[in-house]
């Protein structure tokens, strides 16, 4: 009897299966998260379904990062053709499908060298160690660097650090020193900030963890403006924004400005785990030995990834993301106009803003009835489909949502 047989015989109300079933070795995990009574065993586009064989639409799908969907068949076909044929060469030597996929993230970016690593945090820890580099070669030393209120870059030390997710600076102390917060969407204050010591400004252009808050038309204009006079590097951390998601394969597109360093990560690899650092000439200058990882650029993730983005890119996919962010803008607003909560986003990516902090409550209640959503802060739902997700499942993820408001 397969694992996912055994998993689907438990009775999880039971005695007898607290005994049998998975969930009792929770025991052993460390408590990082806090999950419901249910083990996920199986996967299909827009739909999860857990070991009792409740279905659940899911309009989480990990945080952005199964920009296709659960299995799909591209990913299922990718990853069974590089596993017969290389899983990973070292990173000592060179491999095609990670050469592949640089030259075509080259492409699409208009940037001159990436660097691939295993999540959006190595990606934005790279970009952190590329810019002090940078700045101690081009700027007497220079390291801090300006981040966001609100913001989110990561779990590491130094990517806490930098976020502005409020109470973080108590977490783990001492913080690391270096990072000076402004608030989201306000150029002037990064330009009342900027000093001797200071090497780079680092932003999402939309903050995706806070809220999918959307700075004002024009914001990243202004920063890339102000990064030029001052000589300094803009980071733009596309790893949830990126791939598609806004509308455009980058969101930073949308007001025609490149960065000088960009990081992917999430919807890069649909599922597997992989992300990317990219830079231009001006900001590229790791040598060997500055940065590495044992998994780094393997060939099964990346001949993934080059799948994905071969797939995101393409001019109609993007058109159809547009046209599904809309008609999901469209559905939500009767409901925002009923229960008195705003909306923001932009594509398929997008956030309620709920009068009251009841949004782990609506997660719960949308859970029970079979949606998934996301509670990032207390008064906030957000909604993250897959890239494909249809109008249909809009519809019903809309009328799930509406019986769990009326409760």
């Amino acid at each position: 009897m397969t694992q996912a047989a055994e998993i689907s015989k438990t009775k999880p109300n039971s005695s007898d299966s607290e005994r049998t079933s998975p969930l009792a070795d929770e025991r052993h995990l460390m408590r990082v998260a806090v999950r419901p009574p249910r083990v996920m065993v199986r996967g299909s586009g827009s739909y999860l379904w857990d070991h009792t064989g409740q279905r659940y639409l899911d309009f989480l799908q990990g945080w952005a990062v199964n920009a296709l969907g659960h299995a799909p068949p591209e990913i299922v076909d990718a990853l069974q053709a590089q596993a017969a044929t290389l899983l990973n060469a070292s990173p000592q030597f060179h491999n095609a499908p990670q050469l592949e996929l640089a030259s075509a993230l080259i492409e699409h970016t208009g940037l001159s060298q990436v660097h691939f690593a295993n999540s959006g945090a190595e990606a934005n820890e790279a970009a952190l160690k590329l810019a002090r580099k940078w700045g101690r070669l081009r700027r007497g030393g220079a390291h801090e660097v300006i981040t966001t209120d609100g913001s989110f870059h990561g779990r590491t030390l130094a990517l806490m650090a930098a976020s502005g997710k409020p109470g973080w600076d108590a977490l783990f102390p001492p913080n690391l020193p270096g990072f000076v917060k402004v608030p989201f969407g306000d150029v002037r204050a990064v330009e009342a900030q900027i000093g001797a010591q200071t090497v780079a400004v680092m932003v999402e252009p939309i903050q995706g963890e806070a809220g999918v808050v959307v700075p004002p038309d024009g914001y990243l204009t202004q920063l890339r403006a102000l990064c030029d006079r001052e000589n300094l590097l803009l980071i733009a951390d596309e790893v949830q924004t990126g791939m598609g998601r806004t509308g455009t394969l980058f969101a930073h597109e949308q007001e025609h400005v490149l960065p000088d360093i960009l990081t992917l990560g999430k919807g890069l690899g649909a599922g597997v785990p992989i992300s990317a650092v990219l830079a231009n000439a001006r900001a590229s200058c790791f040598e060997p030995g500055d940065q590495g990882g044992t998994y780094n650029g393997n060939p099964l993730m990346t001949a993934v990834a080059a799948r994905v983005l071969s797939i995101v890119s393409r001019p109609t996919f993007l058109e159809q993301v547009r046209a599904s962010g809309g008609y999901l803008q469209r559905r939500l607003a009767p409901l925002s106009a009923k229960h008195g909560f705003s909306m923001r986003g932009r594509g398929l990516l997008w956030a309620l803003v709920l009068p009251e902090p009841r949004a782990e409550r609506m997660v719960q209640s949308c859970f029970e009835r079979g949606l998934l959503l996301n509670a990032p802060r207390p008064h906030l739902l957000r909604l993250m489909p897959s890239l494909r997700v249809s109008e249909p499942e809009i519809d019903e993820m809309a009328e799930i949502l509406g019986q769990a408001l009326d409760d």
